[in-house]
């Protein structure tokens, strides 16, 4: 029996065709792993820092502002004293001051004859004397104003000549509410609960 030529010539090829796709993968390997490489390597540590302001312990000179008032005429004063605490581990650019009345009267409603507000800081902590909650307050040290007299009731007040914008440092504030003697009539039998929140921002970013 007799193969046919055409089916022979043909076979020949796929064989031919099968040979040169394998020596092409050889060569495609060979340019593969002849490759030169060269590695290295560093490691960087990076730790982010902490803005952190406190106010000082309760129930002590270091924080009174939780002490109320009662029975307030036109003409009096409300001393508390609260010390301020920069606990973080960076400085800071400003700390400000917001008081909001989460119970509202007339007492800071009326912002030209109501509750006044002022702040000072003593170099050293303030001596307390007085009977609570009438206390008052001496510095032993030097006395420099932190905000000046403004309506009890404020937004994003910046407080100046403050120790805690530096890190681990420690402000001695006094707080002084005063009802002007101008109070009007209807000033009478109102009251307020005034909340205060110090809010401390980071430094200008730089390089490190």
């Amino acid at each position: 029996m007799s193969v046919s030529r055409p089916r022979a010539r043909t076979l020949r090829k796929v064989l031919l065709s099968a040979a040169a796709l394998g020596a092409a993968a050889s060569i495609a390997g060979l340019a593969t792993f002849g490759t030169f490489t060269s590695s290295t390597s560093a490691n960087q540590s990076v730790a982010s820092g902490t803005v952190t302001i406190t106010l000082g312990a309760t129930g002590a000179s270091t924080n009174r502002l939780n002490v109320g008032a009662s029975n307030i005429a036109a003409g009096d004063t409300i001393q508390r004293s609260v010390d301020l605490i920069n606990q973080g581990s960076l400085n800071l650019s400003s700390v400000t001051l917001t008081t909001v009345a989460t119970t509202s009267s007339l007492l800071d409603t009326n912002t030209s004859q109501g509750l006044q507000m002022a702040i000072d800081k003593c170099s050293a902590p303030w001596t307390e004397s007085g009977t609570a909650p009438a206390y008052t307050y001496t510095c032993s040290g030097t006395t420099s104003s932190v905000l000046a007299s403004t309506p009890v009731v404020g937004a994003n007040m910046t407080l100046n000549n403050l120790s805690a914008l530096t890190a681990g440092s420690t402000d001695h504030l006094r707080v002084t509410l005063t009802l002007p003697a101008a109070a009007p009539n209807t000033l009478q039998g109102q009251s307020s609960v005034i909340q205060y929140t110090f809010t401390g921002t980071q430094r200008t970013a730089t390089n490190q």
